[in-house]
């Protein structure tokens, strides 16, 4: 099902004209009503009469996170008065990011997230129990609005309390679970506490985003659950949830670029690099009115598809995010993402999809510990067995990464479990 046939599956031409409407009515507006980007765009001599197509972005300055902070609380709004919800990210150091969404913008919201489910596969009727945190979070209400504008019956059982979760799945039957992924390998966990058979359960489509998964842990998820598992991407700089999100043929993620225009640049030099190649994803905000962004840098690593999917739609498509800018550890000169090392990890048998990766300096020297859980038959395995285990899981991240690391195999459930984003890295180094 296509929810907006007009919009996903406009000719380039079409969207063209409307990119350039909506970016010269977003400068002229910026130029007036934001101090903030007034004194950006003077800074480089710019005025909305410069701006004559949507090619002419490129002459506009970046937004970054700090600007948020650096403007907290709401000196990046551009219609405070008619702002009618406000949010705050979590997980931040100093000010937080705070964001607002005008009734329009609710709107706007609500209608990419029906977007985001019709391309997940989900039909008007179908029940969802969406299991992202509710409240300053963007993901559970995001959800919600977006399943309400499509007509779906919402079971708003926000984030925690593992067992009602599963309950209200067994009971209530809903087709659909949306959550981070991570949280869905947790309730995996519950689950065969409880004695119940996740390959019987009634979820047939995961919608699972807010943070970084590899293809191995999509396959961990889809078998182990007996349901599809799709990447959504958002962030509540941009949105919340619904910028981009998969079709079940997994080719990439249909970005809604008619209202989220991206730019994939070289994070070094800011310079677009061509289709296809890996960069720093850039969002410029087009018709949002609390709280519009120009050219927002998400630091998160993408490539870009512009063809035509098999599903029909002709939005361009995102890769899953491939690391980020900002969460890359350097190790002794060598650029490690932590996606690289799940990567490996998921893809020996015995290990379960838990792990840690502790960053230390010793004796003036970076190191790299990765804790690995093996579950049960594994870890009662002899002295000798486990030896060769850890040698091999080491041997598989040294071949990748280029590095050495040392491998720490640790008994089922040591590693701290998470109800929302896992937390993956500790970083004990003073840099």
């Amino acid at each position: 099902m296509i929810w907006d046939k007009k919009i996903e599956c406009a000719t380039r031409s079409t969207i063209h004209k409307i990119h350039t409407t909506r970016l010269k009515k977003l400068v002229s507006t910026l130029s007036k009503s934001n101090p903030v980007y007034q004194q950006k765009l003077s800074a480089l001599g710019i005025k909305p009469s410069n701006i004559k197509d949507i090619t002419d972005i490129k002459k506009l300055p970046f937004t970054i996170k700090e600007d948020l902070r650096d403007n907290y609380p709401f000196g990046l709004f551009t219609d405070f008065d008619n702002t009618a919800e406000i949010h705050v990210s979590s997980g931040t150091t100093g000010n937080p990011t705070v964001v607002g969404y005008t009734k329009d913008d609710l709107k706007l919201w609500a209608d990419v997230m029906a977007r985001t489910f019709a391309l997940a596969g989900a039909l008007p009727g179908d029940m969802i129990q969406i299991a992202y945190g509710y409240g300053l979070f963007t993901g559970g209400l995001g959800a919600h609005y977006g399943a309400l504008e499509m007509g779906l019956k919402v079971i708003p059982a926000s984030s925690g309390q593992s067992k009602r979760q599963l309950k209200l799945m067994t009971d209530f039957k809903p087709r659909i679970l949306a959550c981070t992924p991570s949280y869905a390998l947790f309730l995996l966990d519950e689950a065969k506490n409880l004695g119940l058979d996740p390959r019987a359960s009634s979820w047939e489509i995961g919608v699972f985003g807010a943070e970084p998964w590899s293809e191995s842990m999509r396959q961990q998820i889809e078998h182990s659950w007996n349901m599809q598992a799709l990447d959504v991407y958002g962030l509540s700089e941009i949105i919340g949830p619904g910028v981009s999100q998969e079709c079940p043929h997994k080719c990439g993620l249909h970005l809604q670029w008619d209202v989220f225009y991206p730019e994939v640049i070289d994070p070094k030099t800011g310079e677009e690099v061509k289709e296809g190649e890996r960069g720093e994803l850039v969002i410029t905000t087009l018709t949002k009115q609390a709280m519009p962004l120009l050219r927002y840098r998400t630091r998160d690593i993408v490539t870009i598809n512009y063809e035509k999917c098999i599903c029909g739609r002709t939005t361009p498509r995102i890769s899953k995010i491939l690391g980020r800018t900002d969460d890359m550890l350097i190790i002794r000169g060598i650029n490690v993402f932590p996606s690289q090392i799940e990567y490996v990890l998921l893809k020996i048998e015995g290990i379960s999809p838990h792990y840690l990766l502790v960053v230390d300096r010793k004796n003036n020297l970076d190191v790299l510990e990765v804790w690995v859980e093996v579950d049960e038959r594994m870890f009662s395995d002899e002295i000798k067995h486990l030896r060769a285990f850890e040698n091999k899981i080491k041997y598989e991240i040294e071949t990748v990464l280029g590095i050495d690391v040392t491998v720490k195999l640790v008994e089922p459930k040591t590693i701290e479990r998470s109800e929302g984003k896992a937390k993956r890295v500790i970083d004990k180094r003073k840099i």
